[in-house]
């Protein structure tokens, strides 16, 4: 339950940094992916930040952990994410 709680800060951290930013869609799409995809499969999307084997290896360790949760509890964390992000890139459009 905690990594869920520092998905959240960090979410809400990187929204409302500067009243300006706007949510990158890859991260985005990497939040999701992270509580969704295979193994594998993420360990070769993370190929794309070009990060170094130890990096990679802890994405995929705590990645391990977040499988354990229930996928009732995934698909939660995914809605608020989801939520988040729509407020964050909505504030942008307003200011």
């Amino acid at each position: 339950m905690r990594l869920s709680v520092t998905a959240l800060l960090v979410t809400l951290a990187l929204c409302y940094y500067e009243a300006n930013a706007v949510v990158c869609p890859a991260l985005a799409v990497d939040l999701i992916n992270f509580l969704h995809t295979p193994d594998l499969v993420y360990k070769l999307s993370l190929a794309k930040y070009r990060g170094s084997p130890e990096a990679v290896a802890a994405k995929i360790e705590v990645k391990q952990c977040v499988n354990k949760f229930s996928l009732e509890n995934k698909l939660l964390i995914s809605e608020i994410l989801k939520k988040i992000l729509v407020v964050c890139n909505t504030s942008v459009k307003l200011s």
